[in-house]
């Protein structure tokens, strides 16, 4: 006798949030992702500024009026993680790198899109056990700076300093995760007939800057583990009271976090090599030579670390070494930036908020660049090292860099994200203010830091009470200008001028689809974008057979 079960019912269908509830799921579509990290970074963002925003106000007298030491320092700590870890490197990599990879590659997703939302998920929690920090009774925040250097950090608040160090390792995970997703994406999932050489230049930028995540932040958590370990079980790594070794910690920690300034920097310039063609209606300038360029800085930015160590007892032939390399690791940039002005030279060019921040961030990274091969000279960098000129270098690097950029990519691809247009007379207030302020905030602090203001104190010379005011009047405008940023990005996804689908009569891919795009990126395949940079010339950049019988090119045509 046989018996004859009745079909089984297959699993019930899984009821995915729609609508603006999506961002606030465990979504595994990239575009969702990519706008989950933008807009957490930016929330951060905000409690980084805020930080900011205390530590000038303790600095417009040259006593400790306002904050606490010991508060100043929590605040200093917060300021700087909060900053780089939860803010630039998120948005310059996840945020932009989740939206456009996949456009780029003509993939409908990431290679790991399970993986990819995991990456995202550990990084809220990440932000607030580390903002949480400061408010737990009997414990406070990490009073140790960024760089968490012993054997400072073994005598900062324990409980505060463990949890700095489980809240970078969680972030250092998901760079991690996130790093292997973009190489597998990369080298793996483009569309057929699709050559490395015929890639947008951001796909370059994030997978040199996936190589050197992949590469160095391991390092980085390794050190932090042992760090913990001396700090928990008093074990003997870095502690010199037990034999430990602090400088070690130096080689360890700066083997990363020199890199990590390339892994915030390398994004920013891919999304500035696709701003700019289409803003100026020109060709990007030398492609072959801007990808071997990023390789170049790839290979060199893991070989220059310890010229952040030229006062801690390195021997000679070390800091000759690391002066050569760090002097070297400025070609290749250079080259980069002659090719962007090339571009710009004799294109049509249309000063819209997009282009402005783009052009600034030129400005202010070839200052910040040219500060920076000054420190790369020994003799310069022993007369101002943890002075605020280094400050001063660092920020236009960083936020004169990367930050400029984002807000670049903001305008330029909010059209992409939502369909509508950001206010213009908006964007350019909130240009000027930044622009304005960046200057009159940063500038000053290298004459501090040449004349002998120390860094990461609270309290100064009154000799140089002026010139902080002057850069804490500059942190006020910066702090200013985020309101007309908020007030156009919040009233235009509702209210904004509809943008159709490529208001920019842009290439790249993303432009060929709706905006915003379908789930699946396109409707029918993917088209197959073999010059993105091809305005001016034939409609031979498309391969109209892939678009399903839609004419992308007419949509796209320059």
């Amino acid at each position: 006798m046989t018996l004859t079960l009745p079909p089984q019912a297959g699993p019930a269908p899984t009821l995915q949030p729609t609508g603006w509830l999506r961002y606030f799921s465990f979504s595994v579509d990239h575009k969702v992702i990519g706008l989950q990290y933008l807009v957490c970074g930016f929330l951060f963002y905000l409690v980084g500024g805020a930080l900011a925003g205390a530590i000038r106000t303790e600095l417009l007298t040259p006593i400790s009026d306002f904050l606490p030491r010991e508060t100043y320092n929590e605040v200093l700590t917060l300021h700087g993680t909060v900053m780089i870890f939860l803010w630039i490197v998120p948005v310059v990599n996840g945020a932009f790198g989740n939206y456009l990879i996949p456009f780029y590659v003509g993939a409908r997703d990431m290679a790991f899109p399970r993986l990819n939302a995991v990456a995202f998920w550990l990084i809220p929690p990440a932000g607030l056990l580390l903002i949480g920090s400061y408010f737990i009774a009997g414990a406070g925040a990490s009073q140790s700076g960024w760089t968490a250097y012993p054997p400072l950090s073994l005598t900062t608040p324990a409980t505060g300093q463990v949890i700095w160090i489980l809240s970078v390792l969680l972030l250092g995970g998901s760079s991690i995760f996130g790093g292997i997703n973009f190489i597998a994406t990369v080298l793996k999932m483009r569309r057929p007939g699709l050559g490395l050489m015929q890639l947008p230049m951001y796909c370059w930028a994030m997978l040199g800057t996936s190589i050197l995540v992949v590469l160095s932040t391991p390092v980085l958590a390794g050190t932090l583990v042992l760090l913990s370990f001396d700090i928990i079980a008093h074990t003997g790594f870095f502690n010199p009271a037990l034999g430990g070794n602090a400088v070690v910690y130096q080689h360890l920690f700066w083997f990363y976090s020199h890199p990590a300034v390339y892994i915030m920097v390398l994004p920013a310039f891919g999304l500035v090599s696709e701003i700019l063609p289409v803003h100026a209606r020109k060709p990007l300038f030398g492609y072959t030579t801007m990808v071997y360029s990023i390789l170049a800085i790839v290979f060199l930015g893991l070989i220059v670390w310890a010229h952040h160590m030229f006062t801690s007892g390195t021997p000679p032939w070390m800091r000759l070494f690391f002066t050569i390399a760090t002097s070297f690791i400025a070609v290749p940039t250079g080259i980069k930036f002659f090719n962007w002005l090339a571009t710009l030279w004799g294109g049509k060019l249309s000063l819209n908020s997009a282009m402005l921040f783009a052009c600034a961030f030129i400005v202010n990274f070839v200052f910040g660049g040219i500060t920076g091969v000054a420190l790369a000279q020994v003799p310069f960098d022993i007369h101002v090292h943890d002075t605020y000129f280094v400050v001063g270098h660092f920020h236009y690097i960083v936020y004169g860099g990367t930050v400029f950029v984002i807000f670049s990519a903001v305008y330029h691809w909010y059209p992409k994200f939502t369909g509508r247009l950001l206010n213009e007379p908006l964007g350019q207030a909130h240009f000027w203010l930044t622009f304005v302020g960046f200057n009159l905030c940063f500038a000053p602090q290298h004459w501090l830091g040449l004349n002998g203001m120390p860094r990461r104190v609270a309290e100064y010379d009154p000799q140089f009470t002026w010139m902080n005011q002057l850069s804490s009047a500059g942190a006020l405008l910066m702090a200013i200008s985020t309101l007309p940023f908020l007030v156009n990005v919040l009233v235009s996804a509702f209210r904004g001028e509809v943008a159709g689908d490529n208001p920019w009569n842009a290439l790249t891919p993303e432009w060929l689809t709706s905006s915003p795009p379908p789930v699946e990126n396109w409707k029918g395949e993917a088209p197959l974008v073999t010059h993105p940079y091809g305005y001016g010339s034939a409609p031979d950049a498309i391969d109209l057979k892939a678009t399903s019988g839609r004419d992308l090119w007419s949509s796209g045509r320059s």
